[in-house]
């Protein structure tokens, strides 16, 4: 358990298959629902060899040719187990349907695609393949390339039983025990930025398998190692990326630094035109989270204005409220106000604001505000924009409604905002207070005219995000209290009920995918 990171069960089960003894109590019953996950497992595996075996081929000469000019070794190809998917419609299926696999099977496995006229067809075609492992090495599912500049550059698994994206990092099954000897990790965004790395002898190394780190990775990391380094794109999106899995870190107790690479550059290209001497340089040299967002806010905001001061010393206090040691608190506010050029009393006033029950000023003479939970950030900030440009919210509102925002307080702002705009009012913060009553919702609107501003030509990718941020956080609850009462009717032993549920935990992935 302290050596793999594992929980009880988990290190019991793993223990039990080296040593090839039976463990009755965890061996799925007889019937296809319990034992569907094994499934899936079986089939991604079967998937992968006929990957792994296609890239072998005649026909997979222009696929090695392509992962040998990006600078992939024959050697990396074997141990990430790289494949293709050939240029076929039913590659895989006529393949897995020869070993008696189920078309309904590999559907649910993510494989295969059903045709609007009926019918199957490949999931994955003409593409290097990228099979993703969890820390037992099974296989969840894939991530596969073009070869070209066509688009979409990447075609991955959609979520399954076994596999969500958000749970999982890529390459930790290779890179655990380097985490643990080195006491660090650095965290990169796409496949290719974390295999060049590993193969030229960075071995601490895993990638997201998106933009911003969930809590269920972070936590995933913290069994490893509590110092994490970030290190995306140089790109604006990178950026903001990087900036929204901050404090995530920060709430677990973790410390995080941050890399920025030269504008062009990621750590692939980075380690094969400037090699590892200059990769580990880059690393060693990382910014504290405290000086890579400061760094960061004040190329979007004027710290020489007020308005900009305001702008940047919300944002920093956010991040610097969630700091758990008083000692840290106080540090990075006192550098913040000598920053800014402004009042150290001011910003441990604004810090007590946003979070009462860990008062930071001395001897305060008045009572603080009653305590309120964080509102959710994805939420937030489509507020945050609706406010700032109505013309949005028609837009979010097609794809919304008002139910979808977990946080009370936004589900009542959201769908004031919907009325107005409904009715043809005009909106701003200031317009909108008018329809509010309660204290801490008006607070919330006053705040976003303080928040990020995002470029034009960003916003409606910026909503378009968050929009399938808060779909998936839907599918994601619907799940886990589906998982709930899959588990209820297993202990039940109610196999009708059972059966009943596994088919609609199937029919909520089919409508999501």
């Amino acid at each position: 358990m302290r050596f793999e990171r594992m929980e009880f069960p988990e290190a019991v089960e793993t223990l039990a298959k080296k040593a090839g003894v039976s463990l009755p109590e965890f061996q799925p019953q007889d019937h296809k629902a319990v034992n569907l996950a094994t499934q899936l497992y079986k089939i991604n595996e079967l998937a992968m060899q006929f990957y792994a075996e296609a890239l072998r081929t005649e026909a997979g000469k222009p696929a090695q040719q392509y992962l040998l000019k990006r600078g992939i070794s024959q050697e990396t190809i074997r141990e990430f187990k790289l494949g293709l998917a050939p240029d076929k419609w039913d590659g895989v299926l006529t393949f897995l349907r020869t070993k008696q696999v189920s078309l309904g099977l590999l559907e649910k496995a993510g494989l295969i695609v059903p045709k609007d006229n009926g019918g199957y067809y490949d999931r994955f075609r003409n593409r290097a393949v990228f099979p993703v492992f969890d820390i037992k090495n099974r296989v969840l599912g894939f991530g596969a390339r073009v070869f070209d500049t066509s688009l979409p550059k990447y075609i991955n698994s959609p979520e399954t039983l076994i596999y969500t994206k958000g749970k999982n990092l890529y390459g930790l099954n290779f890179a655990k025990d380097a985490i643990r000897e080195n006491d660090c990790v650095v965290v990169v965004e796409g496949y290719l930025d974390c295999i060049m790395p590993y193969q030229a002898g960075f071995k601490n190394i895993v990638a997201s398998l998106g933009t911003a780190l969930t809590l269920e990775q972070v936590r995933l990391l913290k069994r490893y190692t509590h110092n994490v380094i970030m290190l995306y794109d140089a790109d604006l999106a990178g950026q903001m990326a990087t900036l929204r899995s901050l404090d995530v870190f920060v709430e677990e107790g973790l410390e995080v630094k941050v890399v920025s690479l030269p504008e062009g550059m990621d750590p692939d290209l980075f380690v094969r035109k400037f090699g590892l001497e200059e990769f580990k340089a880059k690393i060693f040299h990382a910014e504290s989270l405290f000086d890579y967002k400061l760094k960061f806010l004040k190329t979007r905001h004027n710290p020489s204005q007020t308005e900009g001061k305001a702008k940047i010393s919300s944002e920093m206090l956010a991040t610097i409220s969630k700091f758990k040691h008083a000692v840290l608190r106080s540090e990075y506010t006192r550098r913040l106000a000598e920053e800014l050029h402004i009042r150290e009393e001011a910003l441990l006033q604004e810090l007590n604001a946003i979070n009462p029950d860990k008062p930071y000023a001395q001897g305060a003479h008045t009572a603080p505000p009653a305590h309120t939970a964080p509102a959710h950030p994805t939420e937030r900030l489509l507020v945050q924009l609706m406010l700032e440009e109505s013309e949005l919210i028609n837009r979010i509102k097609l794809s919304l409604a008002p139910g979808d925002f977990q946080d009370e307080k936004i589900s009542r702002i959201v769908s004031l905002l919907f009325d107005l705009v409904g009715e043809g009012k005009h909106i701003d913060p200031r317009s909108v207070v008018n329809y509010l009553e309660d204290e801490s919702s008006i607070k919330m609107v006053c705040e976003s005219a303080f928040s990020f501003e995002y470029p034009q030509d960003q916003k409606e990718k910026v909503v378009d995000d968050c929009i399938q941020r808060l779909k998936h956080q839907k599918l994601k609850n619907k799940k886990q209290v589906l998982h709930e009462a899959i588990k209820s009717a297993q202990s039940a032993g109610d196999q009708e009920e059972l059966q009943r549920l596994v088919q609609e935990f199937d029919e909520l992935i089919k409508m999501y995918r």
